[in-house]
């Protein structure tokens, strides 16, 4: 279930909101005048939700290529450069 705050709470109880953030994971909605105005998180559920929306902008694209017929590369082929990535080759 979200959480819904007043904007004014913001300023009158920005630890407790800050606390939330965390300990719940989950944003929190601000409303001004009783609509949606503001959204606060935490800088780590911000970072995973960045992360997440970049892998699914890459899937998209990897996703139009092979619609395209773009040819990709074998499960051996990465494998073999992420190892020689890690080992510095």
């Amino acid at each position: 279930m979200p959480i819904i705050k007043s904007i004014s709470s913001l300023r009158n109880q920005t630890r407790d909101i800050a606390s939330l953030c965390h300990e719940q994971d989950e944003p929190v909605y601000l409303t001004t005048n009783g609509e949606g105005d503001l959204v606060v998180m935490s800088i780590e559920h911000y970072e995973r939700l960045k992360a997440r929306v970049e892998l699914f902008g890459k899937l998209a694209v990897a996703q139009a290529q092979a619609s395209a017929g773009e040819k990709g590369f074998t499960h051996t082929q990465v494998i073999k450069k992420l190892r020689r990535r890690l080992h510095g080759k």
